[in-house]
């Protein structure tokens, strides 16, 4: 019989060696913070609404505030009030913050096929089919822990 624990602790110590290292970490940087951020809203054509960027990226409203304070400062940023809906702040990107998710987007890919190079082909396409695999899973999963 499988020990599902003990397979769980060795994937939590791999997982976090990962997260430390080489291109992973960059990767990593992408899913958190301005970086996030700002790829999150080079997706959106038009303005979003702060509450959509704190539901996304599953932060607090305060949270949101500060980091479009700071992306504001640096001028990649702008929030401009709701001519429709004056209570209602929305957020989009500049130029200059098209240009930066541009940059941030090719350093994510080129990180990423580096690492599924160090692996070759057959085993990066056997981890993708993993993955997905564990994603589709996690995603029909109906268990709290999954959630």
């Amino acid at each position: 019989m499988t020990d599902y624990s003990e397979l769980a602790r060795q994937f939590i110590r791999t997982s976090h060696q990962m997260r430390k290292f080489g291109p992973q970490k960059k990767i990593n940087e992408t899913m958190h913070g301005e970086i996030f951020m700002v790829m999150f809203l080079s997706e959106k054509r038009d303005s979003v609404l702060p509450s959509e960027i704190s539901g996304a990226m599953d932060i607090s409203s305060a949270r949101v505030a500060a980091v479009l304070n700071s992306l504001e400062g640096k001028g990649l940023v702008t929030r401009e009030i709701d001519r429709n809906d004056r209570r209602r702040i929305l957020v989009k990107l500049t130029p200059a913050g098209r240009e930066q998710a541009e940059e941030y987007d090719r350093m994510s890919l080129s990180s990423a096929a580096h690492m599924l190079e160090l692996l070759g082909e057959e085993d990066a396409k056997e981890l993708l089919r993993i993955l997905k695999k564990l994603a589709d899973a996690a995603r029909e999963c109906p268990c709290t822990d999954c959630k």
